[in-house]
């Protein structure tokens, strides 16, 4: 249950656009002094903070969508977040009678962004996003879908928020050469980086071998429906149909994520072959685990491909 507030309430006369400082802010009308989401007991007002280059380290991706929203992460850094405290109060601000005031900043001086309010239809989606703690698994965080009420939507800044808007369908092909993984919108760890570049050069090489043959290689796009993070493929070859997942090591661990990652990907391009390339030949309880789920893996010997089934070519026409 909300307080009662006091008798006497200051009148809000901060405009979109306009700077303060957040220790100001707060002496004037309430609310925490730290954290992103901050109910006042003084005022009737939910204020709410939004620091992308703070975010970001943690997947947050905060930022005008191309529906005219303000996609807005709620608070918790560790563990899943819940639906209370500061994230109830946004949900709740209009049954609670209270604004959502949105700034740009988190600390020292803040701009004034304007008043908003949850979007009726879907107030809020969930989504991953990385864990405080360094070395534990990824998390569920809350989206919050805002609608600005004083002020004009803006076009989209971030790289999710314009690839979102980009997407036309449900399964796109990129280029090869993009670098862009599910890790860069979800979890933006450095230590993940050397992984994905030994990846990114078997991809690199493999599609360098099928160009030679004189196939059509790409990447596909994936955005599942209701899901607001994109999924990718590291390389697709028309001429084979064959969808390809790259991993750094032949470690089990790896094997097993490529074989769940290509069953995710192959719900959206049923009719595909799939393969897992490696650096090197894994054990051979790799190779049958792999072969179990009609997977097919492949290494490289310099700028050679080899394959775990013999009858496996890379030539059109062939098995």
């Amino acid at each position: 249950m909300v307080s009662p507030l006091p008798s006497s309430v200051p009148e809000w006369t901060l405009q979109p656009g306009q700077a303060i400082r957040r220790k100001e802010l707060h002496e004037i009308f309430g609310g925490r002094t730290q954290g992103g989401i901050g109910p006042s007991a003084k005022t009737p007002n939910v204020f709410l903070f939004t620091d992308r280059a703070a975010g970001k380290r943690y997947g947050y991706e905060d930022d005008w969508m191309s529906d005219g929203l303000f996609d807005y992460t709620g608070e918790g850094q560790q563990g899943d977040q819940q639906m209370k405290s500061g994230n109830a109060s946004v949900l709740d601000h209009r049954k609670d009678g209270r604004a959502l005031r949105l700034f740009q900043g988190a600390r020292g001086t803040v701009t004034y962004l304007g008043q908003f309010e949850v979007a009726e239809e879907e107030p809020w989606y969930p989504a991953d996003a990385r864990d405080a703690r360094d070395g534990y698994p990824l998390r569920q965080v809350i989206i919050f879908r805002l609608r600005p009420i004083d002020t004009a939507a803006q076009p989209p800044r971030t790289s999710l928020a314009k690839l979102l808007a980009d997407t036309q369908h449900v399964v796109q092909a990129v280029p090869l050469e993009q670098q862009l993984t599910e890790r860069t919108f979800v979890n933006p760890a450095p230590e993940l980086y050397e992984a994905e570049r030994k990846e990114a050069s078997l991809v690199h090489t493999l599609g360098k071998v099928l160009r030679e043959k004189g196939h059509t290689v790409d990447r596909p796009r994936i955005l599942p429906a209701g899901e607001r993070r994109p999924l990718f493929g590291d390389l697709h070859d028309h001429h084979l149909n064959l969808l390809v997942e790259a991993k750094s090591s032949p470690t089990r661990e790896n094997v097993r994520m490529a074989i769940g990652q290509l069953a995710d990907y192959g719900r959206f391009l049923p009719t595909a072959r799939l393969a897992i390339l490696l650096p090197t030949e894994p054990r051979l309880d790799l190779i049958e685990l792999a072969h179990s789920q009609d997977i097919v893996v492949l290494w490289l010997i310099g700028d050679k491909v080899e394959s775990s089934r013999p009858d496996f070519s890379l030539d059109v026409g062939q098995p």
